[in-house]
């Protein structure tokens, strides 16, 4: 349904080979934009952050899931938020 509103999409979605770095390149896009606001010099110093990183990280290496990896590590960065730091 969307591919008939894009045309770039369309493009996307008939070509036949995969390039691996264009999902990296999503994914680092997501990184970079859920870290953007994030001040080492004040606060909590960036550390609830890369340990929910490293939650997602390490659970989505073990796991293969991406909805588990995810949920885990905002449920880790939440409780980090609002009991520790």
């Amino acid at each position: 349904m969307l591919a008939a509103y894009n045309p770039l999409l369309t493009l996307l979605l008939k070509r036949r080979g995969y390039h691996p770095l264009s999902r990296l390149t999503d994914v680092g896009l997501l990184v970079i934009y859920c870290l953007k606001d994030v001040t080492l010099l004040t606060g909590s110093h960036g550390f609830p952050e890369l340990i929910g990183v490293a939650v997602v990280t390490g659970l989505h290496l073990w796991k293969r899931n991406m909805l588990l990896s995810i949920a885990a590590g905002t449920i880790v960065y939440m409780l980090l938020v609002q009991f520790i730091f």
